[in-house]
């Protein structure tokens, strides 16, 4: 055996393997965009941050294991952030605090998942005592910092300054900041600039854009409302899990029990991917023609949403159905948010918060409303927005928050959205990344479908022509309709045989259904 060229072979294998390590090590740029701020980052701390994050990068099965902590978590913490008001961007700042471990304890006691002591833990409503600890708790634990933040915020109107705060309380970081940087949008970074600032920056570069490609994605986290007093023996058995592992996922049910109450957050891992079908599938290539998918896309959109289940006879009474998962009701007939949030037994203004509505708009015959919070991001990845869809009405067909769906998309306005536009359900887009774009067939070729059980499910095909594609689709007959007084949707609609989506999508009526005397409405009939 030739010795020396099994060394020589055995040395350059690891140096390729640490030279790819290398390549894939992100490179802190001239410029960031944190938050609603640009940070402008001089050379000399561009150094500073770049040693930070080659830091991160030198251990490559220690960086994975964060990875897949970040991408498991993750989800929670963007929905818990969301729902506070606080960006996307400070989700970061958990890996710099703890690396995601639960019962991390720091050297001044700090404890969790956010790193709180027990006193400022309980000034933001966390539990800490002998049997619950919030501090280990994902859901509550970021919550509670989400609070702690946006509080600080508001002192200095600054998400630099309120991240700081963060390790200097807000004492320390108003006598360290002043007011210098209050309201500003451009903050620029050097050598004197606040390390625990320029080391969440290493993170934040570190993380934001790498783990989807080093991440495996055969485990995704569960997360279930359980109600007291009940061991985690129990729950074990009735999940379908190991008491081992919901007490390694569980640590803030400090002695293994849930005592008196409702509404705890259990979680769990669960193996593979969810059972849900995509909403917009890419079709696989042929091997043959792989340059021309690369520029043709085609997609196939699932009109099986919303997701109904339960007892979908008393679906206008509540408690009986689920609308995504969550708990949901049925509209009878056109009436006001105050007389339906008292049908159903809630206050108006929770509906309205639920459902993400405006105060005054109408509650409308056939349409499914929820009736605990939706979820931060779909079970599907993407939606193609067809013709008279609605921010609103893409959030509350798939049970996304309204202000996920924007974030998610950064888009704020109805009159951004265009038909064929590619919008993400789960993950968020980057910034400057432009929308994707596939031709929707015309609304004559499609069934739009009443979200109804018992209406059977239809796909509608989706995708980009060749110029070989010449047929053109057999046209319905046009109607015209002039609105009355006293006419709805609902009644315009059951007088022609349509469903009340197709009027809204034939004629671009947006979420507050409002249609006016006069008004001419287009009408298809096949």
């Amino acid at each position: 055996m030739n010795f020396p060229r099994v060394i020589f072979f055995t040395f350059f294998a690891f140096f390729l393997a640490q030279f790819s390590l290398f390549a894939q090590i992100p490179q802190v740029p001239a410029e960031v965009e944190f938050a609603d701020l640009i940070v402008r980052i001089n050379p000399q701390a561009r150094r500073e941050i770049q040693l930070d994050v080659d830091a991160l990068y030198r251990n490559p099965n220690y960086l994975k294991v964060k990875q897949e902590r970040f991408n498991l978590y993750r989800p929670i913490i963007e929905r818990e952030l969301n729902n506070v008001g606080v960006p996307l961007d400070l989700q970061y700042l958990v890996i710099q605090e703890s690396g995601l471990i639960a019962d991390a304890v720091s050297t001044s006691n700090a404890v969790g998942f956010w790193q709180f002591k027990q006193g400022t833990a309980e000034e933001v409503f966390m539990r800490v005592d002998g049997q619950i600890d919030d501090r280990k708790n994902i859901v509550n634990s970021t919550r509670g910092a989400a609070l702690y933040l946006k509080k600080h915020n508001n002192s200095f109107d600054n998400w630099m300054c309120a991240l700081v705060s963060y390790q200097m309380g807000l004492g320390g970081a108003k006598a360290y900041f002043g007011t210098r940087y209050n309201g500003k949008r451009v903050v620029d970074i050097d050598r004197n600039s606040h390390w625990y600032f320029k080391k969440f920056l290493a993170h934040k570069i570190a993380f934001e854009n790498s783990f989807t490609t080093l991440v495996s994605n055969n485990q995704r986290l569960v997360e279930v409302k359980v109600s007291g007093p009940v061991t985690l023996a129990a729950l074990a058995k009735k999940y379908g899990v190991t008491t081992d592992h919901l007490k390694e996922m569980n640590k803030w049910a400090s002695n293994g029990k849930i005592p008196s109450g409702s509404g705890y957050s259990l979680i769990y891992i669960q193996e593979g991917d969810a059972p849900f079908k995509p909403a917009v599938i890419e079709q696989k290539p042929s091997s043959q023609n792989q340059n021309s998918y690369k520029s043709n896309p085609a997609y196939k959109q699932a009109n099986s949403y919303p997701r109904i289940a339960g007892n979908t006879t008393k679906a206008s009474q509540p408690d009986q159905i689920t609308v995504n998962e969550l708990d949901g009701v049925q509209a009878v007939n056109n009436t006001t948010q105050e007389k339906f949030a008292d049908k159903i037994g809630i206050r108006e203004k929770k509906f309205r918060r639920l459902n993400d509505l405006d105060k005054g708009e109408r509650v409308e015959a056939g349409e499914y409303y929820y009736t605990e919070k939706k979820k931060a991001k779909a079970e599907v990845e993407t939606h193609i927005v067809m013709p008279g869809e609605t921010l609103w009405s893409i959030s509350q067909k798939y049970g996304i928050k309204l202000s996920a769906l924007k974030a998610k998309n950064r888009i704020r306005r109805d009159k951004d959205l265009k038909v064929g536009m590619v919008l993400n359900l789960q993950d968020h887009r980057k910034r400057g990344e432009e929308i994707p774009m596939v031709k929707v067939q015309p609304l004559s070729n499609q069934r739009v479908s009443q979200n109804t059980s018992s209406q059977p499910k239809v796909e509608t095909q989706v995708s980009q022509p060749t110029p070989s594609q010449t047929s053109t689709p057999a046209q319905p007959s046009q109607l015209t309709h002039t609105v009355s007084s006293g006419e709805t949707l609902y009644a315009i609609s059951k007088k022609y045989g349509v469903t009340v989506d197709q009027l809204k999508s034939w004629n671009r009526i947006g979420s507050q259904n409002i249609i006016s005397v006069g008004q001419k409405l287009t009408i298809y009939k096949p």
